[in-house]
């Protein structure tokens, strides 16, 4: 077979020419026209004919260039990105590569080092087969853009697809062909800290977030240069460990698992996803990794997904720990007959694999499947033809990159309160405001600002609230006081008194309060969600000086703001920004950019209320809503509550205001009936339409988030009190009004029966259309026989 050692030359546009194609598509599309073309699946037969049992095992193993070999160069700082634990001792990846016994490597990172072991895989073997390089480029590779629980905040595909796009074009410099994101798991316990790398706790919204990251990774062709392999994980509801800990089990009906969990998986493989990631976690008893009813049944029979799997970090070795299987024999077994492709850094499919195949235990056919699936994405990635990557190494920041990354900052920001409100609300701040202390741990932190998963970063590219600071002050003639207070976990006060003197001798303070980049991400679940150490007793100080306070809060989940919510004027969240974090932040702050962020995972009161989400199931025995005042109330204690603190959200999912204010009148649907058999024959069609007219009421061109919910009543199994079912960003000036339409057909109607059906049925509908999901605005219809 020949290859050609063709250089790979990235252009830095952003301007990619690729619709953006958000709406659900229907069950039977084809999954993904570029793994599924004649010609690949030719070159695959042609090549799988010439190999032997060991170069298709070899095609299934994967391993970091973590063991050292002499030939190998030197680590620089874009060399790896593993932030795993050790793999297995004794591998030497490279001599595997030379042998043709190697498929794919993780978190191996840079252009001298990804050649070096692209040419023994290339240079040395007889079917010269190149590897897979992968990584974990979560939001950004070198010019880090704010976390995806953030990113998910701004409501805005277009803007995640284009930030994903930029990722792609970055880490191809460096090698990098295949990204193991998006992370689309649906997050409904602010403990769990994963959380910070998806969007949050709704299906719906989550499935158009899953959708724009496959199309900015991977583009309208795999192989064009700025394109990469995405790899959709964690397979499947692993956000729904049980309370929030890291690496537990999970357990819920099939209906809960259809309708919340995998909607967004199912989103990813129909936008072409080329590969999927299995979970660490059990689901109903059986390990995700080898799980034949997700990944045979789900994935692939009912989806028709026709890529790889790829096991999440040792993975498969971890079966045994589970208890379902008693060797690495049986691991191994299990993994790959339930549709595991490729065994990450456990090394069990190299070792297992040949003597399971001998036995029989493992029928051939299910190895070449594996290794077929494998060999599509090679192809459809163009590696064969252009295996090796030269030219220009993004080795920092990219200067053409940052103002995306500012704007996604900005985007993401949710200004959960301001008072008093509106006209004499606390921000935006007045330009001629002289006096300012900023305070806290986090006001001077590059390490911090880039959150969990940064890539391959340099904090040297990061620009921190303080600095930014300090030139704005110098710019108006401002006077200026840094106090940092504590430590972010730090139990100490003896930096109270400064940060209380500055607030004292200054016009207003602003709160930089938060958690570190590591208290959020991978093996950071948390039991308590409060300001970590005593950064909570720095903010009482800090207020008891009768100054304005503005509360600024960095982390990558929701945390508990009760006392802040009652003590502090206004609270904005800015999440972990990335590098353009200081002029994101003090743009915001000034009013050179209006906030309009909204929540996508429910702030609680207190940690006890999790997990916590807006789209509950009713209760029997709900709250009753009179006026206490009202004469004849009684409080019921037998009902569906806290005795000590209320069921909602202190902020709840959809919530953030602006610096200008609207309102939402004019709930109308284009129809008040339709027949439930009409829907269900014709999937695309969408026939009713739910328009609202929204106008700013207030002095400021601003961006609203309107936002559509359907209730639905009368079903054969119970539906939540509302489900997202439309979102629509609108820009308006002061006094502009616009309608906004919202189309509903059989994907937003429809919902799983007893028997795990996706049906509509005779019901009543309510449509709700408004700024939250406490929206008021409603409209009804209902659906016949």
């Amino acid at each position: 077979m020949s290859y050609c050692r063709s250089t790979l030359l990235v252009s830095f546009s952003l301007g990619f020419a690729f619709s953006l194609a958000f709406a659900q598509t229907s069950h039977d599309a084809p999954t993904n026209a570029q793994l599924a073309s004649p010609e690949i699946e030719q070159k695959v037969d042609t090549l799988l004919k010439q190999m032997t049992i060991d170069e298709k095992i070899g095609q299934l193993v994967q391993y970091s260039a973590t063991e050292a070999h002499p030939e190998k160069p030197a680590h620089d700082s874009t060399a790896a990105l593993n932030v795993n634990p050790p793999g297995p001792g004794g591998i030497d990846s490279y001599a595997l590569a030379q042998k043709g016994e190697l498929g794919s490597m993780l978190n191996t990172v840079g252009q001298s080092l990804t050649n070096h072991f692209q040419h023994a895989a290339v240079d040395n073997t007889r079917l010269h087969i190149p590897l897979l390089f992968g990584a974990d480029v979560i939001h950004g590779f070198r010019t880090i853009f704010p976390v995806p629980l953030a990113t998910a905040s701004s409501w805005d595909p277009a803007l995640i697809s284009e930030l994903a796009h930029m990722a792609a074009i970055e880490a191809r410099t460096a090698g990098v062909n295949w990204f193991y994101s998006p992370m689309v798991d649906i997050a409904r316990d602010a403990r769990w800290g994963r959380c910070t790398e998806g969007a949050g706790e709704d299906p719906y919204l989550g499935s158009a977030i899953a959708r724009a990251y496959i199309r900015g990774y991977q583009g309208d062709s795999l192989s064009a240069p700025g394109s990469v392999a995405a790899s959709v994980k964690h397979f499947a509801a692993y956000g729904a460990a049980e309370a929030g800990r890291e690496y537990n089990t999970t357990d819920m009906s099939e209906i809960q698992l259809r309708q919340v969990y995998l909607p967004p998986y199912h989103a990813a493989v129909e936008a072409g996803a080329a590969t999927v990631m299995s979970a660490f976690n059990s689901l109903n008893g059986v390990p995700a990794s080898a799980n034949p009813f997700l990944l045979q049944t789900i994935l692939r029979d009912e989806w028709g997904f026709d890529g790889l799997v790829v096991s999440d970090y040792t993975a498969v070795m971890e079966l045994t720990h589970h208890g379902i299987a008693l060797d690495p024999a049986m691991a191994t077994e299990r993994a790959i007959i339930a549709g595991v492709d490729i065994d990450m850094m456990s090394h069990y499919y190299d070792a297992e694999l040949p003597a399971l195949v001998k036995s029989g235990r493992v029928p051939m056919p299910i190895v070449d499947e594996a290794v077929r699936r494998v060999l599509r994405v090679k192809f459809a990635l163009g590696i064969f033809d252009h295996p090796f990557t030269e030219g220009k190494e993004v080795t920092g920041a990219v200067a053409e990159h940052r103002p995306l990354v500012r704007r996604a900052a900005e985007e993401s920001f949710v200004l959960l309160q301001n008072n008093p409100a509106p006209e004499d609300a606390l921000l935006p701040l007045a330009k001629t405001t002289k006096k300012i202390a900023l305070i806290g741990p986090l006001a001077d932190d590059a390490s911090d600002m880039v959150g969990a998963w940064s890539g391959a970063n340099n904090f040297g590219d990061v620009h921190t609230l303080r600095a930014t600071m300090e030139e704005r002050a110098q710019q108006s003639g401002a006077t200026f006081k840094y106090a940092k207070g504590t430590e972010i976990s730090g139990t100490s006060n003896s930096g109270f008194a400064e940060a209380v003197a500055a607030a004292q001798s200054s016009d207003l303070a602003i709160l930089a309060l938060g958690e570190s980049s590591d208290m959020s991400g991978e093996a950071a679940s948390r039991a308590f969600l409060d300001l970590p150490g005593n950064q909570q007793q720095l903010l009482e100080a800090v207020v008891a000086t009768g100054k304005p306070v503005v509360l600024l809060i960095f982390s990558g989940r929701p945390l508990v703001l009760e006392w802040a919510a009652q003590h502090v004027s206004a609270i904005m969240e800015v999440w972990y920004p990335g590098v353009e974090a200081g002029p994101a932040i003090v743009d915001t702050l000034f009013g050179d950019v209006v906030p309009s962020g909204k929540l996508t995972m429910s702030f609680p009161r207190a940690v006890g209320q999790e997990p916590l989400y807006y789209n509950q199931l009713p209760t029997g025995r709900p709250i009753q809503h009179a006026d206490p005042a009202h004469p004849g109330y009684v409080e019921m204690k037998f009902v569906s509550r806290y005795l000590d603190v209320s069921n909602d959200a202190l902020f709840p999912f959809g919530h953030g205001l602006s610096y200008s204010t609207f309102s939402y009148s004019g709930v109308s649907l284009s129809t008040q009936s339709i027949s439930s058999a009409s829907l269900m024959r014709d999937k695309k069609r969408q026939p009713i339409v739910a328009t609202a007219t929204i106008t700013n009421t207030g002095n400021r061109r601003a961006t609203e988030i309107v936002q559509c919910y359907v209730n639905i009543r009368g079903a054969s199994t119970e539906q939540p009190v509302r489900n997202l079912k439309g979102f629509s960003r609108i820009t308006l000036d002061p006094g502009q009004t616009q309608t906004v339409k919202f189309p509903l057909g059989f994907n937003e109607l429809s919902f799983y029966n007893s028997k795990a059906q996706q049906i509509v049925e005779p019901a009543d509908y309510t449509v709700y259309i408004g700024g939250s999901s406490t929206a008021t605005n409603a409209a009804h219809f209902i659906t016949t026989l």
